[in-house]
């Protein structure tokens, strides 16, 4: 079972900046596995926001993130961090980190993920 915990949400002005943690409950190694971020507000679809995929760290964002989003694994690892910059009132949502054993790649759809986080929500406002 994978169990993934999600960390460092909270209210930031518009420009701040936050890094959000996605680490692995212990005796699981997140190293193995491509691990995607998703956001979600009310009423609408969880959307991919970033993932690094587990062959290489390579990493993959979506066009509204290029440039102000960065994700990169922990050293030591076992944590995937999300750092935030730029931060607009519209990226405000909760945000989600997933991964599924059975992805070697990277992909923004969520339905391709089965073991998600709790979630850490992110507040972008004066």
């Amino acid at each position: 079972q994978v169990q993934l915990v999600e960390s460092g949400g909270g209210l930031v002005q518009p420009g701040g900046s936050l890094r959000l943690s996605c680490a692995a409950a212990s005796g699981f190694t997140l190293d193995y596995y491509s691990i995607a971020w998703f956001r979600q507000v009310p009423g609408k679809e969880r959307e991919g926001v970033s993932c690094i995929v587990t062959s290489d760290d390579s990493p993959y964002y979506s066009d509204s993130e290029k440039g102000r989003f960065t994700i990169s694994r922990g050293k030591p690892k076992n944590t995937v961090y999300l750092q935030m910059n730029s931060l607009k009132p519209e990226d405000t949502a909760g945000y989600y980190c997933a991964t599924d054993p059975r992805l070697r790649d990277c992909s923004f759809d969520p339905y391709d993920y089965d073991y998600w986080g709790q979630g850490t929500q992110v507040s972008v406002d004066y």
